[in-house]
C-alpha cells in the first residue's frame, strides 16, 4: 500500500534519512519507534505529502485513503464536538455538507426558479448518503466520542470551550470515524485517561485497515502492533513482532554485531602485526603485498550504535515516621457537587498507593488535599513526623521560569550543589551537551516534565505525590523513571494512566467509584486479577 524506496531527507543541518526503505502492507499494524528527533513526524509528513524526500520515492497505491492524526490539532470553535467529528468522516461528510446546502436552498424563495434542479440533485445525493450509511453517522460519531470519555453535554457543546487535551480527542475521533484504508497516528495515547486508552486499544485491534503509529505507552503499543519500524541514524529497520519482541531482537542483533566487530578487529590486528613484522624483508614481500591487498578489500564491520541509556539512582531518602499522611473526616465540594464526604484515609511509610477512578471521580483533588494545595471544607489533613514531600502536579511545568536555562533552573533549586553533579543530573534526565543551555520557555512538554522531575528527585523527599508524571515522557525516560522509583524506599501516592508504571510501582490501590471508595491490598496487577477489569470505568 505504502512504500518508501531509498529515501533521503535533510532538515537544515540535520540528516534525517539516508537511502532508507520500508513498506506498509494492507491491514498491517506497525509501531514506529526511534529516539526523540530521529524523524518520526517527518516520516508521517512524507507519507501524506506534506513534505517531499530529497532523493528516493514515497509511493501510495492509487485510491488508498489516509487519515493522519498529529499533535497539532489547529483551531476548533463554533461547532459542536459531534459536528466537528462528522465533518472529517471522508466522502460521507462532503455529501452531508452538500445536502445541508441544498436544504437551505430549497427554503430560499429567491432560488425558486432553480427548484427543479435542486430537488433532483437532492434526491441523487440522498441515495449516495444512504449508500454511505450517512444516516447512522451521528450515532457512530457519538459512539466514538463516548469511547473517548465525552459526556453527552460535551458532545453537543461548542468544541471551542474544550481544553487542548479534549480538542485532541476530537481530532482523533475524526480519524477513527473516517475509518480510512491507512491510519497514521502520532502519539494517539497522549492526553487519554485509562478508560479511553483501553477503549482505543480495542478499537484499533478491531480496525481492519493498516496502522502506523507512535506511542510512548509501551503496554498500549505491545497489545496492538505486530511489526516495528525503527528509525535510527538515518536508516529504517523493520522487525517482526510487537515492541517487547523488538527490544529483545535488537539486543540480540547488537550482541551479534559486537561479537562480529570484535572478531574482525582481532583478525585485522593479527594481519597488521604480520605486515609490520615482515614488511622490511624481501623474502616476505609477496606475502606482505598480498595481505595488504586483502585488507583493503575487506568490508569493515561497524560496532553497534551506542544508544544513550539514561540511569538515575535516587539517593536514599531520610526516614519518616510510620504515619506519613492522614485524612480524617474530610469533605470537599465544588459548588453543588460533592467530591468527598467524611473521608478517612491514611498513608503509611513504604506504602505506594495508586489512585484510580473515571474522569471527575476526584483523583487530582485527593492529591491536592494531601499536598495542601487545596483545603478541605471540613475535616483535617495532617502530615506525619519528619515527612518531606515532593509533589509533581499537572501544572508543575507552568511554574518554571521561562527566561532561565535548564542548568540555571537546577542551580536555583540546589545552590550548594557542585556543577559536575548537576550536569550529571541533567544528563540522566535527557539534557546533554548544549541542551542544558536551553531556556525553559522553548522546552517541549516532555522536556519540562523531565526538568521538574529532576528537581524533585535530586534531593529526594520521603513522600512522593505524582499526578500523571509520565504524560509527556518518552519511552526511554519513562523506563528510567520506573527503574529509579522501583528502588525508592519512601511512600508514594500517584495517579497514572500508564499500566506499566502502575504495575511496576504500586503496592496498594485506592479505587474511587460512585459507590464509594475501595481499598485493595497488593498493587495494580493484583487489582486487575481480583476485579477482572483494568480500570474502574470498565466494570460491568
Amino acid at each position: 500500500m505504502i512504500r518508501l524506496d531509498n529515501i533521503s531527507k535533510q532538515n537544515g543541518q540535520q540528516i534525517v534519512f539516508i537511502e532508507a526503505s520500508a513498506v506498509l502492507n494492507r491491514g498491517e499494524k506497525v509501531g514506529l519507534v526511534g529516539p526523540n528527533g530521529a524523524g518520526k513526524t517527518t516520516l508521517f509528513r512524507l507519507i501524506v505529502g506534506e513534505d517531499q524526500p530529497d532523493e528516493g520515492q514515497v509511493s501510495v497505491d492509487r485510491g488508498v485513503t489516509i487519515g493522519y492524526f498529529s499533535q497539532d490539532v489547529g483551531e476548533m470553535a463554533g461547532r459542536s464536538a459531534v459536528q466537528e467529528v462528522m465533518d472529517g468522516a471522508g466522502p460521507v461528510s462532503a455529501v452531508a455538507a452538500e445536502l445541508a446546502d441544498l436544504e437551505a436552498a430549497m427554503a430560499d424563495p429567491d432560488r425558486a426558479d432553480e427548484m427543479e434542479t435542486i430537488i433532483a440533485r437532492y434526491g441523487e445525493l440522498q441515495g449516495q448518503f444512504e449508500d454511505l450509511d450517512g444516516y447512522a453517522l451521528d450515532g457512530r460519531a457519538r459512539e466514538v466520542l463516548a469511547g473517548l470519555s465525552f459526556t453527552p453535554e460535551m458532545m453537543d457543546g461548542d468544541v471551542g470551550a474544550l481544553s487542548g487535551g479534549w480538542k485532541m480527542r476530537v481530532a482523533l475521533a475524526r480519524i477513527l470515524l473516517m475509518r480510512p484504508d491507512v491510519m497514521l497516528l502520532d502519539e494517539p495515547s497522549n492526553h487519554l485517561d485509562l478508560e479511553s486508552l483501553i477503549w482505543l486499544e480495542q478499537f484499533l485491534r478491531d480496525y481492519e485497515g493498516a496502522l502506523l503509529m507512535t506511542s510512548h505507552d509501551r503496554e498500549f503499543m505491545d497489545r496492538i502492533v505486530k511489526k516495528i519500524i525503527e528509525i535510527d541514524g538515518g536508516g529504517l529497520t523493520t522487525f517482526s513482532g510487537n515492541y517487547e519482541f523488538y527490544v529483545a531482537q535488537r539486543a540480540i542483533a547488537e550482541r551479534q554485531q559486537q561479537a562480529q566487530f570484535e572478531r574482525q578487529q582481532a583478525m585485522l590486528a593479527k594481519e597488521m602485526r604480520f605486515i609490520e613484522r615482515f614488511k622490511a624483508r624481501a623474502s616476505h614481500a609477496a606475502q606482505v603485498q598480498s595481505r595488504v591487498k586483502n585488507l583493503e578489500k575487506i568490508e569493515r564491520v561497524e560496532p553497534p550504535k551506542r544508544r544513550q541509556t539514561v540511569v538515575f539512582d535516587i539517593p536514599p531518602a531520610p526516614r519518616s515516621g510510620e504515619d506519613v499522611a492522614t485524612l480524617k473526616a474530610v469533605s470537599k465540594r465544588y459548588g453543588s457537587r460533592t467530591i468527598y464526604e467524611a473521608l478517612d484515609f491514611k498513608i503509611r511509610r513504604r506504602e505506594r498507593w495508586c489512585v484510580m477512578g473515571v474522569n471527575g471521580a476526584g483523583k487530582s483533588t485527593l492529591l491536592k488535599l494531601v499536598t495542601r494545595s487545596t483545603e478541605p471544607d471540613e475535616g483535617a489533613v495532617a502530615l506525619g513526623a519528619s515527612v518531606k514531600m515532593g509533589y509533581f502536579a499537572q501544572h508543575a511545568m507552568e511554574v518554571l521560569d521561562g527566561e532561565r536555562t535548564v542548568f540555571q533552573s537546577l542551580e536555583d533549586r540546589f545552590p550548594l550543589a557542585n556543577q559536575g553533579s548537576l550536569r550529571t543530573l541533567a544528563g540522566c534526565f535527557g539534557f546533554s551537551g548544549d541542551d542544558v543551555e536551553k531556556k525553559c520557555r522553548v522546552l517541549s512538554g516532555g522536556e519540562k516534565a523531565r526538568l521538574v522531575m529532576a528537581q524533585i528527585l535530586y534531593d529526594p523527599p520521603n513522600f512522593l505525590v505524582l499526578d500523571e508524571p509520565t504524560n509527556h515522557l518518552d519511552l526511554a525516560t519513562k523506563e528510567m523513571l520506573i527503574t529509579a522509583l522501583a528502588e525508592y524506599d519512601g511512600a508514594m501516592l500517584f495517579v497514572s494512566h500508564d499500566r506499566r508504571f502502575l504495575a511496576a510501582l504500586s503496592n496498594r490501590v485506592l479505587e474511587l467509584t460512585p459507590d464509594g471508595m475501595h481499598r485493595y491490598e497488593g498493587g495494580y496487577t493484583e487489582y486487575v486479577a481480583r476485579t477482572g477489569h483494568e480500570a474502574p470505568g470498565l466494570q460491568e
